[in-house]
């Protein structure tokens, strides 16, 4: 064996190694797991852009209702549009303020959302509304959709954040610059107190 060819096969061993250490550093999984997280975030995000693209729908049907239950119309409107005026990028899903932002607006979304759904309860002429019925349906259906898509967005996060937290992907998370993301949070008021089901049984 010559010495050049000696030396291209030290150079070939070599940068074998090389692949085969940045592999085991995690520097192609942390990506792809961060991919896998921004994907799972763009379903949490379609299926609250499907609830806001519901509300109009149950505004119209809930115009008929009593004076009183405009102002609850009113609210939900305003936080339907203040929650889809906060737009969460990718590259967002590592700051815990815009994640806190946009968290806080969908949850008075939710809040609103509840407490007109709640008001129609009074008005069997709304109720008995097959429009409002299947907008109810639709509701749920959604309300389902975004608890699922938002666990799935958490899973995703919790599996990035620990690639890029463990060694040895840690060494290639930090050649990346890779950060870690933000869990969603839904914080529903009052959460942590039982409900009280006196005087409504």
């Amino acid at each position: 064996m010559t010495l050049s060819n000696a030396a291209r096969k030290g150079r070939i061993l070599l940068v074998g190694l090389a692949a085969l250490s940045l592999a085991a550093c995690g520097f192609n999984s942390v990506p792809t797991k961060q991919e896998a997280a921004k994907a799972k975030w763009a379903d949490v995000e379609a299926n609250f852009q499907r609830r806001a693209d519901l509300i109009p729908n149950l505004a119209a049907v809930a115009k008929g209702a009593a004076e009183q239950e405009k102002e609850i119309l009113t609210g939900v409107t305003e936080a339907r549009a203040k929650a889809t005026s906060i737009q969460i990028t990718g590259d967002d899903l590592g700051d815990p303020a815009k994640m806190e932002q946009f968290s806080q607006a969908q949850n008075q979304l939710t809040a609103g959302l509840g407490r007109l759904m709640a008001s129609f309860e009074a008005y069997p002429n709304i109720t008995s509304n097959e429009n409002y019925r299947m907008l109810q349906s639709q509701l749920e259906g959604t309300a389902n959709r975004i608890t699922i898509s938002i666990r799935d967005y958490n899973a995703a996060v919790q599996d990035y954040n620990t690639e890029v937290r463990t060694f040895p992907s840690m060494i290639g998370a930090q050649l990346r610059g890779a950060d870690p993301l933000v869990p969603y949070k839904a914080t529903t008021p009052n959460a942590d107190t039982n409900p009280s089901l006196e005087g409504k049984l």
